[in-house]
């Protein structure tokens, strides 16, 4: 009751402030403010003197804040003190921590999903699959995993003590761990395909993810790339300088590569400030529907200075720019403070962000809405929502199947089996699953008890749904039962109809078992279809030259 009592108080003190205050601004939208502040409060201290039970003021509040900044847009955010770490993280790409990657089982154990390279995690002889039991000799089956990660994270040099079920032996291992600052790279992959063609996989725009751009481009050229493909596709952005500083390494000291305009401070002009590294080298650039911000700046100003293929799908469409600011408490708001242009003009944000399609990518614009800008050679390019590729490559469609045997951690767990009977596999390039290991994964999910509906039978359900709502059901019954058991899927049978699709990622998930997230993303480079269509444009020069030419 005495708490109770203070915050009473406080809440008096402070609504008495408001009221005096308000008088003085009564003749102003402040005033406006000022009575909606007063109400807040007055509301609050209700509640906390006379609700039935006692209220939870942190939660009622931070809830508060929170509908309020969704009112505004999708990206000004309450940062509580407890989320910094994990939001210093997304601009730095680094914590301190064993370097792992855990998920909650449907049996509610622990299991590490993924260890990285060279982390104090991956040097214990941690491996994907081990459970790890109790962490400081506390037991985790009964936690949730964002509470069971951020015991395993924290201060550089500082120990944890972890008991771990291993899964190559069934031992209980006891082990203690020195965190480290673990650095999550932004250019996780690199290779030269054939022809000469460089590929780099860039993940996010962190702190100086621009030297680790310029070292492996500069790598690449050493082993022979004479083109270069720029992955950009999933890349949600990151920080606006980096971008500006990705674009330099392309484009001459002194460009516009971005403007930024916002109501406080007008309009500030970011220009290429550097010596490039190469403003030569072919470039396509391949982005898709989560291609986002940071990313469009880079995709955007590439495009806008002819300097490079844009080539993938439609990206996101996120415009606009964010500022952090420090509140009290060790807590932050980030909020959006302005909207970004491209060097033709343009603005890359959606018209409408809050309706999108299931995928995330900008729904259909009314053509009436979208302007025409057009690039330094004079190409034709338009607003509206997200950079438009000047060569669109639909994204490989995945069989329904395939998305239910991942959700499922079927994969995942075959993997596992299959990494306890082998000690070592060829290379990532090298590596096949026999049809023997094939026929033993049909077996694995069969003996799990998978289940799964197909599109079509389950827009059959809908359909019949309906049918019984609007009374037809009865005189098509004959005839749906039919077509109900034409479409019936045959888990067997689909995963023999797609043995390619499913294979290729059963062996993206082995592969990282043995050499890690770079196998894996071998493995994978090796059959998108994406990157094949950017090799062949980079090799056929004559039709890399026809995209960056205005046309007739």
């Amino acid at each position: 009751m005495k708490y109770r009592c203070t915050i009473s108080k406080k809440l008096a003190l402070v609504a008495l402030f408001v009221l005096c205050t308000a008088g003085v601004f009564a003749r102003s939208a402040s005033f406006r403010l000022a009575k909606n502040i007063d109400v807040f409060f007055s509301i609050l201290q209700e509640l906390d003197l006379y609700y039935v039970d006692t209220i939870d003021h942190d939660r009622m509040i931070t809830g508060a804040i929170g509908s309020m900044l969704e009112s505004l847009d999708p990206y000004t955010v309450f940062i509580s003190e407890s989320e910094v770490s994990d939001f210093d993280f997304t601009t730095t790409g680094q914590y301190g921590g064993i370097g792992a990657l855990i998920r909650k089982r449907s049996d509610g154990l622990v299991e590490v999903v993924e260890p990285y390279e060279k982390s104090p995690a991956d040097r214990a002889g941690i491996k994907a699959g081990d459970i790890v039991l109790t962490v400081d000799g506390v037991h985790v089956n009964s936690k949730n995993v964002s509470d069971v990660s951020a015991s395993l994270k924290g201060k550089m040099n500082t120990e944890v003590r972890l008991r771990v079920l291993k899964l190559r032996t069934k031992d209980t291992a006891s082990m203690t761990l020195k965190r480290a600052q673990v650095h999550l790279p932004s250019v996780p992959y690199a290779t030269v395909l054939e022809g000469g063609v460089g590929y780099l996989y860039f993940s996010t725009f962190t702190k100086d993810c621009v030297e680790e751009v310029k070292s492996a481009v500069a790598e690449l050229k050493r082993q022979g790339a004479t083109s270069l493909i720029f992955d950009l596709r999933s890349n949600t952005g990151g920080l606006l300088d980096e971008a500006v500083k990705i674009v330099n390494l392309f484009i001459p000291k002194g460009q516009e590569v971005v403007s930024v305009r916002g109501r406080v401070g007008g309009e500030k002009k970011y220009k290429t400030d550097s010596r490039p590294l190469d403003v030569n080298i072919p470039l396509v650039v391949l982005i898709n529907s989560l291609s986002a911000s940071s990313s469009e700046i880079v995709a955007g100003a590439l495009q806008d200075l002819d300097r490079a293929v844009i080539a993938g799908q439609r990206s996101y469409g996120k415009g606009l720019v964010q500022s952090v600011r420090s509140l009290p408490f060790n807590e932050k708001l980030k909020l959006t403070t302005a909207k970004y242009y491209t060097p033709s003009n343009r603005c890359v944000q959606a018209i409408d962000y809050t309706h999108r399609n299931p995928d995330g990518s900008v729904g259909k614009i009314p053509d009436s809405l979208v302007h025409r800008f057009t690039t330094r050679a004079g190409r034709i390019v338009f607003d509206g929502g997200g950079i438009t590729p000047d060569e669109t490559i639909p994204p490989e469609a995945s069989p329904r199947i395939l998305q239910r045997l991942y959700e499922k951690n079927l994969c995942f767990d075959f993997a596992s089996r299959f990494y306890v009977k082998h000690d070592a596999i060829a290379t990532p390039s090298k590596f096949k699953l026999k049809d023997s290991d094939y026929q033993e994964f049909i077996d694995f999910v069969e003996e799990s008890g998978f289940t799964y509906e197909t599109a079509s039978s389950h827009a059959l359900n809908v359909l019949t749904t309906a049918l019984k709502g609007e009374k037809y059901y009865d005189s098509l019954a004959v005839d749906l039962h039919a077509l109900s058991e034409k479409v019936k899927p045959n888990v067997e049978k689909d995963l023999w109809r797609f043995k390619d699709d499913i294979a290729r990622l059963l062996e993206a998930e082995i592969v990282a078992r043995y050499y890690y997230q770079r196998g894996r993303m071998e493995v994978n480079t090796l059959h998108d279809t994406e990157v094949m269509r950017a090799k062949e444009i980079l090799l056929d020069e004559e039709l890399y030259k026809s995209f960056l030419q205005k046309k007739p």
